[in-house]
């Protein structure tokens, strides 16, 4: 900022003014983009420092970003005061009713799940029970039936019985 004011005559008006300048002179309905602008502030204003373009487009991003200046189509134009502000993308949040006077806001509640509490002594609510225990019952074994014992008399292992190998004779070669 310091080097503009060095560079540029102290004849020259500010870039700001010379460019609403410029828009009101070309009174072009859709807006003027940054080339006319250009042409028109040189022509007005004769000497103007070496880095014109660089500083012009400094300003009207400037002025674009402040709202002075609204951009349409790459076009520069003043916004119309009558216009309603812009809304932004999705849906627009509900309106709040006003609380009443002297009423403080409770503190917001924290997300998850609340913490267990923290006093070993504190009595937990009692537990209802149906009197059955919880879970798979235990697995019983079975008194009657011979199915699950073999001829000796020993219970049969668990798993798939191994195959029965053959015996083999020995093959002599002559």
């Amino acid at each position: 900022m310091a080097t503009e004011e060095v560079n540029k005559p102290p004849s020259l008006p500010q870039y700001s003014e010379m460019i609403f300048a410029a828009i009101a002179a070309l009174n072009d309905k859709n807006g003027s983009n940054k080339s006319e602008i250009s042409k028109y502030i040189e022509s007005q204003y004769g000497d103007l420092p070496a880095g014109h373009p660089t500083l012009l487009s400094h300003h009207l991003n400037r002025m674009k970003e402040s709202g002075e200046l609204i951009l349409v189509k790459n076009n520069y134009m003043r916004p119309d005061p009558n216009a309603p502000p812009k809304r932004g993308r999705g849906r627009p949040p509900k309106p709040k009713a006003p609380l009443p006077p002297g009423h403080v806001p409770p503190p917001p509640r924290p997300r998850g799940r609340p913490p267990k509490p923290k006093d070993p002594n504190e009595v937990a609510a009692p537990k209802v029970s149906s009197g059955k225990p919880r879970g798979r019952p235990p697995k019983m074994p079975r008194l009657t039936g011979a199915s699950t014992t073999t001829a000796t008399g020993s219970p049969r292992p668990r798993g798939r019985p191994p195959k029965v190998k053959a015996q083999f004779a020995s093959v002599g070669f002559n």
